[in-house]
């Protein structure tokens, strides 16, 4: 379900639009799925309702929204029929069309689909929601909301973890290539809640999100603020990996060098022709789809997320002379790849287990941390997200310029900056490769 943008007119070009809105996520160090999570997450985005924004209607939002590990538990209460073991199936909330008889062709249209791709629909579970506080306009586009649940054919492979990853992510890409719907999340891993709504507005459109089987060891929310954009539901963060604070200035550059790349990609980890998924970036989709959809090709092309994120983010390594050779030859390397998608941005990731931020190489959005001495790890664009007793901190700061904060639950700790850099770089001998396969234009000899 897609919500259309205005066109071209006057001084407004749609090219030009781009956010500035409110960001944080709350994770328990150890990876200990609560209900207090959700909860502090909840209580987080409504505390950054001041970041987002309304229009004229002051119950219709710009947009909001939270990610969370896929709770298996609630799930299995709610679904109606039996699921496969946790990580053997994939999940997510479809925007259907409003109209029944459309919604119900969507679902078969889809099911077709997954059955082409070796994937099996388990079923499907209208999702609660009360839209009685939301305004005309938001209400008038609200899609229908329905959650699908996938798995690997039944006389098929038992697909798990990341490679049921990357199948459900060619069907996802496939049902919003070829029908009207859209999917804030489809995964086996993380599941997004989100929508043209205000922050206060989420716990109470939502119906789960109160429920208290309702379980995760991390909570990302966000709090949009269209500076220059037109809200809708499926621009509401967060993506499937991301959500964003602040703007991609070199977004246009980064498109269009993606959509040029597209005839070289090739991989063997994703099913049949790679090309049955371009355009990777959708167009007229804001700054912060396109750079979640790139990220989400890199890391389930076969990169760990840190490092994706530090292809598209580098720091600012070209003039540093301290810098360590390895960790050169890493961003180098990669710089000849990728162009960094600029500008100030604090951008906050996850995949489900790893979870962290990092800031555009200026440094022109701010970010926070604390950690208290019960595990729990709070990360926000604003001092105050969370009311935490300063005799409980045992560790704070702010992201620097270039900097990577990250916390893997499954090692139960955070991971320095230095360190996880120094293992990407020693995991190829990327100095040699330079050394044997870079070519400067200078090097060319005159025609």
């Amino acid at each position: 379900m897609k919500t259309p943008r205005p066109g071209r007119k006057g001084l407004y070009d749609p090219a030009f639009e781009h956010d500035a809105c409110g960001v944080a996520f709350v994770v328990d160090l150890k990876g200990r799925a609560s209900h207090a999570i959700v909860e502090a997450g909840v209580r987080a985005v409504c505390n950054l309702e001041h970041r987002g924004a309304s229009g004229a209607e002051k119950n219709t939002g710009d947009g909001a929204g939270l990610l969370l590990q896929v709770p298996d538990g609630f799930l299995r209460a709610v679904a109606g029929f039996d699921l496969p073991p946790v990580g053997a199936y994939a999940t997510g909330i479809a925007f259907l069309p409003r109209e029944t008889e459309e919604a119900a062709k969507a679902a078969t249209a889809i099911e077709e689909l997954a059955a082409d791709e070796g994937l099996r629909v388990l079923g499907w579970r209208d999702v609660p929601v009360d839209d009685s506080m939301i305004g005309a306009s938001a209400a008038r586009v609200s899609p229908r909301f329905r959650q699908v649940f996938v798995s690997g054919a039944a006389d098929g492979a038992a697909w798990t973890g990341i490679e049921l990853e990357r199948r459900v992510f060619v069907l996802r890409k496939l049902v919003e290539h070829e029908l009207d719907v859209y999917f804030p999340s489809l995964s086996s891993r993380t599941l997004v809640y989100k929508g043209m709504l205000r922050s206060s507005q989420l716990p109470e459109f939502y119906c789960d999100l109160s429920d208290e089987r309702m379980e995760s060891a991390l909570a990302l929310v966000h709090s949009r603020f269209s500076t220059n954009t037109f809200p809708s539901w499926p621009l509401a963060h967060p993506y499937r990996y991301v959500a964003h604070n602040g703007e991609i200035n070199t977004l246009k550059g980064n498109r269009n060098w993606m959509r040029a790349r597209e005839a070289l990609l090739e991989s063997e980890l994703f099913p049949g022709d790679l090309s049955r998924i371009f355009p990777i970036c959708t167009p007229d989709a804001s700054d912060s789809a396109s750079f979640d959809e790139v990220l989400e090709l890199l890391h389930l092309g076969g990169r760990s997320l840190p490092h994706a994120v530090l292809m598209m983010i580098p720091e600012a390594w070209e003039n540093h002379t301290g810098m360590n050779v390895d960790k050169r030859a890493f961003y180098r390397f990669h710089a000849s790849l990728m162009e960094p998608w600029d500008g100030p941005a604090s951008i906050a990731f996850t995949d489900g287990t790893v979870i962290g931020a990092v800031l555009d190489r200026n440094g022109l959005r701010p970010s926070r941390y604390w950690v208290t001495d019960d595990g729990r790890v709070i990360l926000a664009s604003e001092v105050g997200v969370l009311d935490v007793d300063p005799a409980h901190v045992v560790r704070k700061g702010r992201l620097q310029p270039g900097r990577m904060f990250l916390v893997d639950t499954a090692a139960g700790r955070i991971v320095d900056d230095d360190e996880r850099k120094a293992e990407l770089a020693a995991e190829n001998p990327y100095g040699d490769w330079l050394h044997a396969g870079l070519m400067h234009l200078t090097d060319l000899p005159d025609r």
